[in-house]
């Protein structure tokens, strides 16, 4: 079964890949809600400075983290720690690859209703059920209320929460609470439909391999992204160095 290893302030969840499909089936199947998170590198060093309380609060309060980042795992490894990386993409991808669980109900929040066909269209054997999120959803607003509502209340045991870090932990946290014992696990996984649905193209397999799809992504968008990668991703070098310093990991 998988194991907590802590790190950097996180209870990461560690395991072969069919372990960690086990676990997210577990708790799919669970009566109570939860939610799992993907933690890499701007959601580490986002959370040092650049997000309010709240948030960090809300994103620490996820019931399982699951490793997204390599970089992060090398550093871990520095500490004799082995975190297990896998992309939020990746591990949506074992999930519907794995043997069984068919009868799971898989919800979408946050892709368009093209891309939810196009997901369900690419795996026919699985039951995809569209949630209608804004493009431009904000906390707080009625917009937002409706959609917490109608994701709560739908039948799913696996909703993929896909609106962006931190709205999509605050979107999961909201939908938690409200749905609390219907069942079911939210994950936070970002662009993972995009990917999976084929809208979008990933990062070449090579990249993937060593570690680099944040390179290819920077490449294919470097105005959007080039501060994200170039200048605060960087900043979990720092971070690591004042916990080693303080003593922790």
């Amino acid at each position: 079964m998988p194991n907590l290893r802590s790190f950097l302030g996180i209870p990461f969840s560690t395991g072969t890949i069919p372990e960690i499909v086990d676990l997210i089936v577990a708790a799919a199947r669970a009566e109570k809600t939860s939610m799992l998170v993907t933690p890499n590198v701007q959601h580490i060093v986002a959370l040092e400075n650049q997000v309010s309380r709240e948030e960090r609060d809300t994103y620490l309060s996820a019931d399982l983290f699951l490793c997204d980042s390599k970089i992060i795992n090398r550093l871990a490894r520095w500490s004799g720690l082995d975190l297990s990386p896998r992309t939020g993409t990746d591990r949506v991808e074992d999930v519907l690859a794995a043997p069984g669980n068919r009868d799971l109900v898989i919800a979408v929040a946050g892709p368009t209703p093209e891309q939810t066909a196009a997901l369900s269209a690419r795996h026919p054997d699985w039951t995809f059920r569209h949630i209608d999120t804004p493009a431009k959803l904000v906390r707080g607003t009625p917009e937002w209320d409706r959609c917490v509502a109608e994701a709560a209340s739908a039948n799913w045991q696996i909703l993929l929460s896909c609106l962006s870090f931190p709205k999509q932990e605050m979107f999961s946290a909201d939908v938690r609470a409200a749905r609390h014992s219907a069942g079911g696990v939210i994950m936070g996984v970002g662009a993972a439909v995009d990917f999976i649905s084929g809208t979008a193209v990933r990062a070449p397999m090579g990249f993937q391999r060593l570690g680099l799809e944040w390179l290819h992504r920077l490449l294919s968008d470097p105005v959007r992204l080039w501060r994200r990668y170039l200048v605060d991703g960087p900043r979990i070098f720092l971070i690591y160095a004042r916990r080693v310093r303080a003593g922790s990991r």
